[in-house]
């Protein structure tokens, strides 16, 4: 099969599913390995740079899409749905799922210090986050995952693409742990004394001159 004609297959299968189609599916159709397919789609993606749609990655597929750039012309004519309205303690708890996989409800409220309920109920209903089953600990507590839908939403090809902002991280025994943040604050906070000490001390110099 000849690469032109893989790339209008493509570019079919993608259009007419309308949802993040895997490696291992365009592997089964096209008959070709996962390198080959992904040389094609990049090729593609280069071609897509100069139109109004473009394929991007989500962890291990892809999906046809429209550039957010032309969003604001495209949701008024066809898109009724309701939007994920998130709000700031939605956010927060969709912040700490993503940077901490396996998060128990009681992770999070521990985290945050209020109840927690509302907002994970929401991220569910929306799609952004889903169980990712029972952790072996007491009372066999549900862990919390995000899912693809929010690598599409927020546009992340997947969890390895998050900025480096791991505010709250959990230890070996699923603590809180805020060591970067307290060596940080050490470590400026060590450079301000070495600072004045050396201000200091071109001071004293002065004065002996």
């Amino acid at each position: 099969m000849e690469i032109e004609e893989t790339k209008k297959i493509i570019e079919a299968i993608l259009f007419a599913t309308g949802r993040i189609v895997t490696e291992e599916e365009l592997i089964m159709v096209l008959e070709k390995s996962k390198e080959d397919i992904k040389l094609i789609i990049q090729t593609m993606q280069e071609e897509y740079q100069k139109r109004g749609i473009e394929i991007i990655k989500i962890d291990n597929g892809y999906q046809l899409c429209t550039k957010k750039a032309y969003y604001e012309y495209i949701y008024p004519i066809i898109d009724k749905r309701n939007k994920p309205k998130l709000s700031g303690a939605s956010l927060e708890v969709l912040a700490i799922i993503a940077y901490n996989e396996d998060t128990t409800r009681a992770d999070i409220e521990a985290i945050r210090g209020v109840n927690s309920d509302a907002s994970i109920y929401k991220l569910l209903e929306y799609g952004l986050i889903e169980e990712a089953g029972k952790l072996d600990l007491p009372g066999r507590p549900i862990s919390y995952k995000t899912t693809k839908e929010f690598l599409r939403l927020f546009g992340y090809e997947s969890l390895e693409s998050l900025p480096e902002l791991p505010r709250y991280k959990m230890d070996e025994n699923r603590q809180i742990v805020i060591d970067d943040i307290v060596k940080k604050e050490a470590d400026k906070k060590n450079e301000d004394n070495l600072i004045e000490e050396n201000t200091n001390k071109d001071q004293e110099e002065g004065k002996e001159e």
